[in-house]
């Protein structure tokens, strides 16, 4: 570099003139303005002091070293007969910076031009050297393996030739001893019967010898007989021995079992239910002795019976061992223990969350606290699910929650009010205090959360916040300027009014609640929301409570559990921790766990894993429990009041808190004659299984933000199910009450046309009986039902037959009038009623 003035240096390296001035009058140089020349000697010279400023050494050599592993193959041995051996080289090259390992620049120029195409040769030829080195090696180690391979099928074919000739031997032996045997016994036959036949024949004058002949004969036999079975029990024991000896080696090498010769007492862990065989299995005893030792306490049992604890108690004492009886959610209650970390309190901001009825400018007014545009992105204007959302302002930070305020999500703000600090209750000055607004009272009463008033709406002309007031303190909400512990403040989320002065009074009450969190510890919370992405799996939105959530932690949440594979804040941004009062989605979880569900950070993922299965178990034995209630239940109403009519629903939305709120909601829709049972639910996208299972069921199927995939599209149109597709919770409420209220049968009304007093009854050859009426009420219509009434009491029911007046058939006669009437199959007298009615079927609604 060529000499430059102070200026041009500082214009080059980008520092201000005056600090590039100091530096170098630090260093010692002479410089004192910025037209000054500066040569290359004063260039280093002010470099190395600013190395050495920093901590590094001006003399030190730098070094680079370069690594590189490259991996290839080559196939040893003979043609069509060798193997592929797989070949990694490894190459390390170090650099040295010119000028600092003590080389000249000229001679060091000079090795860097020649040194590439000499030192490229050399390592290939070194490559080569060792491939085929590698390649030899390779060779010869498959030629060894080889030769062990031929070695121990020698030896193992020589073994089952001695082991074949071994049995062949002892086969021979036992024909043979069964020849001898059956010799044996012919020839006594034969010796018996010639005994016999002589007997015989000597008479009795020859019995003494003939007996002392046959005395020796059956010694001589009883003597063959023992002989021979001498001999057989030689050859047993022979043959006993020679298998023992066999089997030596085998329990040498650790084959056998020996029992133990003391009796060990263990202590043995009794859940609440345990059946024979596990309970045999901690005892380390056969599962024999078990119900041996049931049956002398009088139970009969079999392996898998399922014994509770007391009985497997007494069982286990009974036996020698000691009992120790575990709970059923012992791996809870381990859960909460490692929880149970103390540290220092730290304090943290608080958590907010906005209330109130629908339409009353909750977002909005949380919308310009953060100068964003979210109530534009909700459909109909409405909050659909939870948000959560940091708010940094110039006297601290706060986090808000914003709850929906229509009625079908009462469990949602139900559990902002359980995870919040302080609650913000929305009321329009121009509306009043509202249902939902009543319901966000309860909820904050009800979890003790501290309560401040934001009179919203209070720029329009309309608006009067002393009715608010009343309203309110009609509902145990009492201003503090009344005497009472409630702030109101009056906002306007359009203007902007009042938005500072709501702030401060948050801050103020949250420092009256003097909140802390200890930040050194593993990171708990609650689950706000959670839902199913396409592209990233489960996603949760969570706030974290007390500790510091961390990527890569293993978190369990409800039933699920995971590694955070990454966190992402109420920003878009992605965040590696998350302290106390900070909500975040995080991605990684097994699931979508239920929106209120607690999540914490566990040691290991065995012991995530252990309780999310746990929780699952507890799950699905208090479902399955509550469906066979549901089914004896629904069973004796069936045979009490006859068969309802069902709508059947297949529901499936877009986050867990919204599909929540619309089961809750359709629920409350049910009657004694028709009800909605909803056979299918989740979190994601309509798949095929759905439509499946609408087929299956035949149900209707509801989409809540989300759509059909392409297989379910082609179900729903090959099988024409009825698909409906929602964005705004109320209109889907609104059609689900539509179809149910067409599903009622009819209601029938009647209604009175007109009243007629019998003055006097004559017979006509034509018509038979006929009463001579006076219309006292209303008019009567012919061909239509009546009723007969005798001191206002009803006698009969049937229809008009004939209507006269003054010999005319007449459709109506009206009151004041008087006419004929024929009853049809009914003799009436004088001083009775007829009253003609007519019915109508109206339909009827929920």
């Amino acid at each position: 570099m060529s000499d430059v003035t102070v200026k041009e240096l500082a214009d080059t390296v980008g520092a201000p003139v005056d600090r590039l001035l100091k530096q170098m009058q630090d260093a010692g140089l002479p410089h004192t303005s910025d037209e000054q020349v500066v040569s290359e000697e004063q260039k280093q010279e002010l470099l190395a002091f600013l190395k050495r400023s920093h901590g590094e050494s001006a003399s030190a050599p730098r070094k680079i070293t370069l690594k590189r592993k490259s991996v290839s193959t080559v196939k040893a041995g003979g043609q069509g007969k060798g193997r592929t051996v797989a070949v990694e080289v490894r190459k390390k090259r170090t650099y040295v910076k010119r000028g600092e390992a003590g080389l000249e620049p000229a001679k060091l120029s000079t090795v860097e031009a020649e040194t590439p195409q000499v030192k490229g040769q050399a390592e290939l030829e070194a490559e080569r050297i060792r491939s085929e080195e590698l390649s030899r090696k390779a060779a010869e180690e498959e030629t060894r393996r080889k030769e062990a391979e031929r070695k121990a099928e020698d030896e193992r074919r020589r073994e089952e030739a001695e082991r074949a000739k071994e049995l062949e031997q002892a086969a021979k032996e036992r024909e043979a001893a069964t020849e001898a045997n059956k010799a044996a016994e012919a020839a006594a036959e034969v010796a018996r019967a010639q005994a016999a036949a002589q007997k015989t024949a000597e008479g009795r004058t020859g019995g003494k010898r003939a007996a002392k002949e046959r005395g020796r004969e059956r010694q001589r036999e009883g003597r063959d007989e023992f002989d021979d079975g001498r001999t057989r029990r030689r050859e047993l024991t022979l043959r006993t021995e020679t298998r023992r000896v066999k089997r030596k080696p085998v329990e040498q090498r650790g084959g056998g079992f020996e029992r133990p010769a003391d009796f060990i007492q263990r202590e043995v862990a009794i859940p609440e239910v345990v059946t024979v065989g596990e309970l045999a299995k901690s005892m380390s005893v056969k599962a024999g002795e078990v119900i041996k030792t049931l049956m002398g306490l009088g139970v009969m049992a079999t392996i898998n019976h399922a014994l509770d604890q007391d009985t497997a108690t007494l069982v286990v004492e009974e036996m020698g061992h000691k009992a120790k009886t575990v709970s059923a959610n012992a791996i809870e209650h381990a859960h909460e223990e490692s929880l149970q970390v103390e540290g220092e309190l730290q304090p943290r901001s608080p958590v907010v969350t906005v209330m109130g009825h629908v339409d009353h400018g909750k977002t909005s007014l949380l919308d310009f606290i953060r100068k964003t545009k979210v109530a534009s992105g909700e459909a109909g204007g409405i909050t659909q699910h939870i948000g959560a959302y940091n708010v940094e302002i110039p006297k601290g930070r706060i986090t808000f929650l914003d709850t929906p305020g229509h009625a079908a999500f009462t469990a949602m703000r139900a559990r902002g009010a359980q995870a919040t600090d302080i609650v913000i209750l929305v009321v329009a000055a121009d509306d009043g205090v509202m249902p939902q607004t009543e319901e966000a009272i309860q909820h904050a009463k009800a979890a003790e959360t501290p309560l401040i008033v934001a009179v919203n709406k209070i720029d329009k002309e309309s608006a009067d916040p002393e009715r608010v007031k009343n309203e309110l303190a009609a509902k145990g909400v009492i201003p503090d300027d009344w005497g009472g512990d409630t702030q109101f403040v009056n906002v306007s989320a359009i203007t902007g009014q009042g938005i500072d002065e709501l702030l401060d009074a948050v801050l103020l009450q949250a420092e009256l609640l003097e909140l802390g969190a200890v930040e050194d510890l593993p990171g708990r919370g609650v689950v706000v929301e959670s839902r199913l992405d396409r592209g990233r799996g489960s996603v949760a939105t969570v706030l974290v409570q007390n500790g510091t959530l961390k990527q890569g932690d293993i978190v369990i949440a409800g039933e699920f559990y995971g590694r955070v594979r990454a966190m992402i804040d109420d920003r878009g941004e992605a965040v590696r921790s998350a302290g106390p009062s900070t909500p975040v989605e995080i991605l990684g979880l097994s699931g979508t766990p239920e929106a209120g569900d607690s999540f914490a950070v566990v040691a290991d993922e065995r012991t995530a894993r252990d309780l999310a299965d746990h929780r699952k178990a507890r799950s699905t034995e208090h479902r399955m429990a509550a469906q066979q209630a549901t089914k004896i239940e629904n069973m004796f109403a069936t045979m009490q009041e006859g068969e309802k009519r069902v709508l059947r629903l297949v529901i499936k939305a877009d986050v867990r808190g919204s599909l929540e709120a619309i089961m809750h909601a359709i629920s409350e829709l049910d009657t004694d004659e028709v009800k909605a049972v909803v056979v299918g639910s989740g979190v994601g996208g309509i798949s095929e299984s759905d439509a499946m299972l609408a087929v299956t069921s035949n149900a209707v199927i509801i989409g809540f933000n989300v759509r059909a995939d392409g297989a379910a599209k082609k179900v729903i149109e090959r099988e024409g199910l009825d698909l409906r597709y929602y964005s705004v919770i109320y209109e889907l409420l609104d059609d689900v009450k539509k179809v149910m209220s067409g599903m009622l049968a009819p209601e029938v009304r009647e209604t009175i046309l007109g009243v007629a007093e019998v003055r006097d009854v004559f017979r006509s050859p034509r018509f038979g009986q006929v009463a001579g009426c006076m219309v006292v009420e209303g008019t009567i219509y012919r061909n239509r039902k009546v009723r007969v009434l005798r001191d206002d009491v009803v006698i009969h029911e049937g229809d008009l037959d004939s209507l006269r007046r003054f010999k005319d058939d007449v459709a109506e006669v009206r009151n004041g009038l008087e006419c004929g009437i024929g009853v049809r199959n009914y003799d009436v007298k004088i001083g009775d009623k007829i009253e003609v009615f007519e019915s109508k079927e109206v339909a009827r609604t929920l």
